[in-house]
């Protein structure tokens, strides 16, 4: 049953509209949440607000103990004021735990929403991308991202929200004080929040550094313990261990860059505002002693100086933790936002299947410098079964490649599925029109039915039990312990190289698709499976259009049609047996040169 699957414009102008910039970007997966984001930041202010007002509340208490005697006029005075700061004080801590219930709505959803849109955007590259990455690594890079999103909402709400209100509201008590005083704290402000802008590039610089790194060592750890076996069986695990060693070694070094510079950060600012204190104290004690400021204005100049003192030196620590997030989700967005490959066009459509052949008009392919074919042309009827041979380099796995997009053709030519250019199609519909037995089987860690149902999830397990049978593959499955239900671990590893083969089989079966790529999909198996499993092939390739790539040979010689490739051109195209009958042809001697049933090249 062929389903076609549609590409939604909704979510390709989502995944495809995505900013680079690590701010831009932290805003653009808030918009989904901006009413939790704009509740959070209103309860914030209020909350910020409440607490500053408490330096006006100490300079009320102050001046009203000073200036009266304790009459009942003065206590009823005092205790307007002790209710008041009793409201700012527990207010303000009220207002930031509902802005906090707030948060989490807006940093749980935009965190989730940041790593959907980044793995959208990364299952779109082609296999290319992946081929030359670590997965691993790619993984801890979209975590980087997301998580570092977080931890700049964090630190904008919790520690920058903070401090601009505090500075905001304390120059204004101070103005209502001393023009001069005030001129004096916006002049060591804006010294500290530019010092500490500049300061804090070169932390973010190693930071990305050491994200970088840190990394590029997951992938390869991830990558070792996929290949354990290989380590265990090469004794190669002293020198694997050592690679991991030498990585932990480049992410401690780039870690001390990173911290040396924020701690320099906050000597820095400890120095200043040491001499800010003083420079601030000294002044608000001269207009007191001169009777040009009241006590509860010096009082308040001192709890104001206090708060500012305490804010500037967790901010030192905030640029830290800013600067790090910033370096993580600028080296994730920079390694998963490389443009696409291989691209829907505009208007795209979905592959209707009228003729159903496929042909290679003229195509003309260049792979980094070298051409693979040059007015390369071949036509496959639809119905027709074509076996293509030829030695390592002929061009067997490029011309697969280029049906299934994962290259495009990039000099000349064109592909055409049942007469529609194949870059005029939605990628997913080509795909779902094509069922792919690979050479390596790429099986998740997960159950044989779930394996074998991936390309028709909505099968039944009759349909699923059935799809086994044809591809001989049921009988060894009940035979394991959990049956169906078996895990098979990572990329099949479970499982012998026969019985991936066989799930794989069991799967494109189960596809039921119109097109079918054989790659080598019979060079797991020995001899006795091999022919116990031809029966399934050939109902297989029952009224499909069929390309299998073998050098097998017996795997191919009942094909209607076999095209020997060789330098990237077709060399002989005709039937085993008239193949085998030309005198010196590459077919014939390949069958002479087989040994064991494998190609000798």
């Amino acid at each position: 049953m062929y389903v076609r699957i549609r590409t939604w414009p909704e979510l390709y102008m989502q995944i495809h509209n995505i900013p680079r910039a690590p701010l831009r970007f932290a805003l653009h997966v808030s918009k989904p949440f901006w009413p939790w984001a704009l509740l959070t930041i209103a309860f914030g202010v209020i909350a910020g607000t409440m607490d500053t007002a408490t330096y006006y509340v100490f300079k009320q208490l102050v001046d009203t103990a000073e200036a009266y005697t304790l009459g009942a006029s003065v206590q009823s005075v005092m205790l307007f004021w002790v209710l008041i700061y009793a409201v700012t004080a527990v207010g303000h801590n009220f207002m930031w735990r509902v802005s906090g219930l707030s948060a989490m709505q807006w940093f749980t959803g935009s965190r989730k929403y940041s790593t959907d849109l980044l793995y959208r955007y990364l299952a779109e590259h082609s296999t290319p991308y992946f081929n030359n990455r670590f997965a691993g690594s790619i993984a801890n890079k979209i975590a980087n991202a997301s998580g570092g999103v977080q931890g700049l909402y964090e630190t904008i709400m919790w520690s920058y929200l903070n401090v601009a209100i505090a500075i905001t509201g304390a120059t204004y008590l101070i103005l209502t004080v001393s023009q001069t005083l005030a001129g004096i704290f916006i002049g060591w402000i804006v010294l500290l929040l530019v010092a500490n802008y500049f300061l804090s590039k070169r932390t973010t610089l190693y930071s990305e550094r050491r994200a970088e790194v840190k990394s590029r060592v997951n992938g390869m750890v991830v990558d070792i313990i996929t290949n354990m076996r290989a380590v265990k069986s090469f004794a190669q695990g002293q020198e694997e261990i050592a690679r991991v060693e030498g990585g932990t070694e480049e992410i401690k070094r780039a870690t001390i860059l990173s911290w040396f510079y924020g701690d320099m950060l906050l000597v820095f600012n400890a120095v200043v505002m040491g001499l800010f204190a003083v420079s601030m104290i000294a002044g608000a004690w001269y207009l007191w002693s001169i009777s040009m400021m009241s006590t509860g204005e010096f009082v308040m100049i001192l709890t104001i100086l206090n708060g500012i003192i305490g804010w500037f030196t967790h901010i030192g620590q905030s640029m830290r933790a800013f600067a790090e997030r910033y370096g993580e989700v600028e080296e994730g967005l920079d390694e998963i936002l490389v443009p696409h490959e291989i691209v829907d066009a505009e208007g795209a459509k979905d592959l209707t299947l009228e003729k159903g052949d496929v042909v290679f008009d003229n195509v003309t392919f260049k792979y980094t410098t070298q051409n693979v074919f040059e007015d390369f042309n071949l036509t496959i009827p639809a119905g027709q079964r074509v076996g293509i041979v030829g030695p390592s380099g002929a061009g067997k796995t490029s011309l697969v490649a280029l049906l299934m997009r994962q290259h495009d053709v990039n000099v000349a030519g064109r592909i055409t599925v049942s007469g529609q250019d194949i870059r005029d199609l939605t990628q997913d519909s080509l795909h779902e029109a094509i069922a792919l037995v690979p050479q390596e089987p790429n099986l998740f860690h997960r159950s044989i039915r779930d394996n074998i149902a991936y390309g028709r999830p909505d099968a039944t397990d009759e349909q699923v039990h059935e799809a086994a049978r044809k591809a001989q593959a049921h009988e060894f499955i009940m035979a394991l312990p959990d049956g169906y239900k078996t895990l098979v671990g990572e990329r099949g590893i479970k499982l012998s190289g026969g019985q991936r083969q066989r799930v794989a089989i069991a799967r494109a079966i189960l596809k039921a698709a119109p097109f079918l790529i054989l790659d080598e999909a019979t060079s797991s198996l020995d001899s006795e499976s091999e022919a116990e499993i031809q029966t399934a092939l050939h109902e297989l390739m029952q009224g499909k259009t069929v390309i299998a790539i073998a050098h097998r040979l017996s795997t191919i010689k009942e094909m209607d049609r076999i095209v020997v490739m060789d330098g990237g051109a077709i060399t002989e195209d005709g039937t085993h047996a008239e193949l085998v009958g030309i005198k010196d042809g590459l077919y014939a001697r390949l069958w002479t040169h087989q040994a064991g049933g494998f190609l000798e090249d």
